[in-house]
């Protein structure tokens, strides 16, 4: 049997990271991914992600994408590749959206740098938008997007190089505690450790089935469409990253940056799933069809689906992240539940993981994000179904 410092359950975004991390302070650490690595059936693939400082969610976020955007940095010196670009976010919606209120609420708490924008004034910044009079929005330059496969491939390829043993296709199939360590069985053997690092995505749902969170999978489209003609109109330099609140149907988007065109997608509305199975893979004309009345109101006169990918989100009931030591087992670190806006602060994310699998403890501001913050009535039914 293969022994091991800490294994790292799932490869991708949080766990590339994890093994990197570990690997650099000297641990024997062995990832396990049951899919070729780099792969296109989780949530870290679709060429792009936004990262963005005036976090909507909570004030809390901040410190933590703070520090995820030194982590990203850093690793583009380590490696001399490019994986963060620069570029403005604009927050936008009616009077009363959540979003910009939340967006506001970090801009006050952090001293954060924004501008305030009226719907007259979005326009004339940037006139490929519509938006009715009354909505308003917050722009950040503290923002930017990732190339989210070269970062997984990035974090992957520095953990080997110091020692990390990283397998693909080797699916996990069970894992335990076992005294004060871990055992794992995969399709080709049996490992043990000292300390176990759960980032299984959508498959936590069943890794982590007695963590007591309710986890739920949702399954999302990433659509980009033709500029035509308009192309300048999108550039990076003339168009900003967006999130809009419209009512009913948040979406998101992107400057144009390959000949796909604009990246958009929507953000939740959609069925949550129990587990990842009963996720459909192939984009329709349907999935298009959802978003266009919301280009139409407020990106006017784009062209046709020119490519389609589907992800996961892997969402908890109060949509905030999981990273904790396992309750039960305080040998296993546990990240899960990033509820379709965790990979920004992925690098962040392998910092913490390692910390928790060296001491069990961080410095890293982590309360929202512990386990047990569901041992309420309210959530305890909902993680029983």
């Amino acid at each position: 049997m293969a022994n091991y410092d800490v294994i790292v359950l799932g490869v991708g975004g949080m766990g590339s990271a994890a093994c990197f991390e570990l690997a650099r302070r000297g641990r024997r650490v062995l990832g396990l991914e049951q899919y070729p690595l780099v792969h296109a059936r989780g949530s870290s693939h679709g060429h792009t992600r936004i990262i963005r400082t005036a976090y909507a969610e909570h004030p809390d976020y901040v410190p933590l994408v703070r520090r995820a955007f030194e982590r990203w940095y850093e690793l583009e010196q380590l490696t001399g590749r490019h994986l963060l670009t620069e570029c403005p976010c604009l927050n936008v919606g009616p009077p009363g959206s959540g979003h910009v209120a939340g967006v506001r609420a970090s801009v006050r708490t952090h001293g954060l740098e924004a501008e305030e924008l009226t719907a007259a004034e979005v326009e004339r910044r940037f006139p490929a938008f519509r938006f009715p009079a009354d909505y308003s929005g917050v722009l950040e330059r503290a923002a930017g997007f990732l190339y989210v496969e070269d970062c997984v491939r990035a974090h992957i390829d520095s953990a080997v190089s110091l020692g990390a043993d990283v397998r693909a296709e080797e699916p996990v199939r069970a894992w335990e505690a076992a005294g004060n360590g871990v055992r794992v069985t995969t399709d080709r053997g049996t490992y043990s450790a000292a300390k176990l690092v759960v980032t299984a995505g959508a498959w936590a749902t069943r890794l982590l089935a007695d963590l007591g969170v309710g986890l739920r999978v949702m399954r999302q489209t990433l659509l980009w469409f033709d500029a035509g003609t308009r192309r300048a109109e999108f550039a990076r330099d003339r168009f900003p990253l967006f999130v809009c609140d419209s009512p009913g149907a948040a979406f998101y988007g992107f400057p144009a940056i390959d000949p796909h065109g604009l990246k958009i997608a929507r953000h939740y509305g959609q069925p949550e799933l129990p587990d990842p199975d009963g996720v459909d893979w192939d984009v329709t004309a349907d999935d298009a069809a959802a978003i266009r009345p919301l280009m139409d109101a407020h990106i006017p006169g784009l062209g046709a689906l020119t490519k389609g990918q589907v992800c996961m989100y892997t969402v908890t009931p109060d949509h905030h992240f999981v990273i904790d030591t396992h309750p039960a087992h305080p040998q296993v670190s546990v990240a899960c539940g990033f509820s379709g806006h965790g990979f920004k602060f992925a690098s962040a994310v392998g910092e913490v993981l390692a910390d928790l699998a060296d001491t069990g403890t961080t410095r890293h501001g982590i309360g929202l994000f512990r386990a047990t913050r569901f041992r309420s009535a309210e959530c305890g039914t909902r993680s029983a179904e």
